[in-house]
């Protein structure tokens, strides 16, 4: 039996790399000081990233979770370190990211005596967390790191906390090297489910699968593509699925819901059966949930039991691997051909094509997000990364850009972290050696700049696309709908050279307001080894379009709106 003496502090370390961790982002503090210095002589085994602020970080390991599979690591001190971690918790709870967050706190003994930097982490995360742990005995130390690491990436993924205090970490014990941790096996779903899924498969005459993270997290891609081609079915997807399925698929009509594209969002409410796999149905995705249910067949396959039935009442929910219950569904459908169903989708195409060439006719001005996305689509490769920060870029970024690979958008969907976008672009390329493009605008890009000072100090090939409309865009623009065009505080007055700051930080930087120079800058950036930022100077007023309104239907759905512009 190999074992050896170690204080809490190495068996940490120990563990990580026994775990596979390649990266660990984090911010040092005192009640985290052994472990750094054990970071400090375990260098050449396991790479520290230190980001400007432990938000950053925390979005960081995410991205790097996202872009790998694997699981993100993040490491904080006590108090203001372990709270400045809870935003990127979250962002990583909501959309059922793996990632692993180890806390230093004060030492035990002083537990409960308001100690400098002492909080309640385990209170303050247990609502944002899969799970966390609090150690108070070293012996036990390995093996919750290792349980810690079996929770992330079982089932339906997500963040799991380790809070270690202080004299845990400088408590001796002996260590035993282990294995990494597999998850935990998946239950199937029931065979029973299976058999009412095909049967409502096999009666739909308009079938429409609809792909959400759960399954582009796993890769499922062309299993789901197969499918489709047996069953005659059309394939749109919510935010978080956006690069499940290739593009250029004449199957996929891509992101639907709130501003989800217009053939995708038509075509999901005119269907006779949707197939959710990996999706809960959220508020965005359906509008008007008993005029979203009313006249179709629903079936969620999902690996969370909780998720079924939670938004939306199902007919048929098969709970488990999901992987598995979709490929018994295929071997086991009748194969089946919908040649109205498929003529009506290409209708729907094709007026989304003249919508897309009005929305240009009638821009005022010519350099248009459209012509901007369409751009990024050309100078970029299948290889590269795209992550976004939140509000109208993120939803530009949903409907314009085109993926040929899984794995290349990431972006906070469901608690729509603004400030997400450039941590998770520096996890995402530090694990993939990819090169990475970040898409914002000047409010999300104003919340985590800093984190430009990560991106040069380890040279992290990023290109920042900052759509700049001197507006809080997407609140704007629901004030616009909601508010009678009353924009209060949307329209904040700054005057900050983005392009001066990036400079000062250390990255190259270049505004544009045509659409030749954006290319060119563009083209600049991808060709440079180190963080590039391309301020667009855009139009205070475009929207992103259409939109369903909260609680409409997709009778509802706009498609111009007059804005007062005040």
């Amino acid at each position: 039996m190999n074992t050896q003496k170690l204080k809490g502090s190495q068996i940490i370390i120990e563990t990580l790399i026994e775990q596979g961790v390649t990266h660990i982002f984090g911010y040092p503090g005192g009640q985290v000081l052994q472990i750094y210095d054990q970071l400090y002589q375990n260098a050449d085994r396991i790479t520290h990233v230190l980001t400007a602020h432990e938000q950053g970080a925390a979005h960081a390991a995410d991205g790097y979770a996202r872009a790998t599979g694997k699981v993100g690591v993040v490491l904080a001190t006590s108090g203001p370190g372990a709270t400045n971690l809870t935003t990127g918790l979250a962002a990583a709870m909501m959309d059922s990211v793996p990632v692993v967050a180890i806390t230093g706190n004060v030492p035990t003994y002083f537990i409960g005596k308001d100690s400098f930097q002492e909080i309640n982490t385990i209170g303050i995360t247990m609502p944002i967390t899969k799970h966390n742990f609090y150690v108070t005995d070293v012996t036990k130390l390995a093996d919750t790191i290792r349980e810690a690491f079996r929770i992330a990436k079982s089932g339906r993924p997500g963040p799991v906390l380790v809070d270690i205090p202080s004299d845990v970490q400088a408590a001796e014990t002996f260590f035993q090297k282990g294995h990494e941790a597999e998850p935990y096996p998946e239950e199937q779903a029931r065979e029973k489910d299976v058999k009412k899924a095909v049967e409502l498969i096999n009666q739909s005459k308009r079938p429409y699968i609809y792909v959400g993270g759960g399954a582009e997290s796993r890769n499922m891609g062309e299993l789901i593509l197969a499918l489709a081609d047996k069953i005659d079915a059309c394939i749109g997807c919510t935010f978080m699925g956006i690069s499940c399925i290739p593009s250029k698929e004449e199957r996929f009509l891509g992101m639907q819901g709130m501003h989800g594209r217009y053939a995708s969002t038509k075509a999901n409410w005119e269907a006779d059966l949707i197939i959710g796999i990996g999706v809960r149905f959220s508020d965005r995705a359906t509008g008007n949930q008993k005029a979203y249910v009313a006249g179709k067949k629903i079936i969620q396959i999902d690996p969370d039991f909780s998720e079924i039935n939670k938004n939306i009442n199902v007919n048929v929910g098969l709970i488990g691997d999901i992987t598995d219950a979709v490929s018994r569904i295929l071997e086991n459908v009748d194969e089946a051909q919908h040649p109205g169903w498929m003529e009506r989708v290409e209708e729907l195409r094709e007026e989304a094509r003249s919508l897309r060439d009005h929305y240009e006719t009638i821009a005022e001005d010519p350099f248009t997000t459209i012509k901007i996305f369409d751009a990024i689509n050309e100078g970029k490769t299948d290889d590269t990364i795209v992550t976004t920060d939140v509000g109208q870029h993120q939803m530009w970024a949903g409907q314009f850009l085109e993926f040929e690979k899984n794995r290349k958008f990431l972006s906070s969907g469901g608690l729509g972290a603004m400030g997400y976008g450039l941590g998770a672009a520096i996890g995402a390329s530090l694990a993939t050696g990819e090169k990475t493009v970040m898409i914002t605008g000047d409010g999300s890009f104003s919340m985590n700049l800093i984190e430009l000072a990560t991106a040069v100090t380890y040279r992290v090939p990023v290109v920042i696309v900052l759509l700049n409309n001197h507006s809080l865009g997407m609140v704007r623009q629901l004030q616009a709908v909601y508010c009678g065009s009353r924009y209060s505080a949307t329209l904040p007055d700054r005057k900050t050279d983005f392009c001066m700051v990036a400079e000062g930080m250390g990255a190259k930087a270049k505004r544009v307001t045509d659409l030749e120079s954006f290319k060119a800058a563009f083209a600049e950036g991808m060709a440079s080894d180190g963080p590039y930022v391309v301020e667009a100077v855009i139009d205070t007023w475009e929207l992103v379009l259409p939109m369903l309104p909260n609680g409409g239907t997709v009778k509802d759905l706009i498609l111009e709106k007059d804005q007062k512009k005040e």
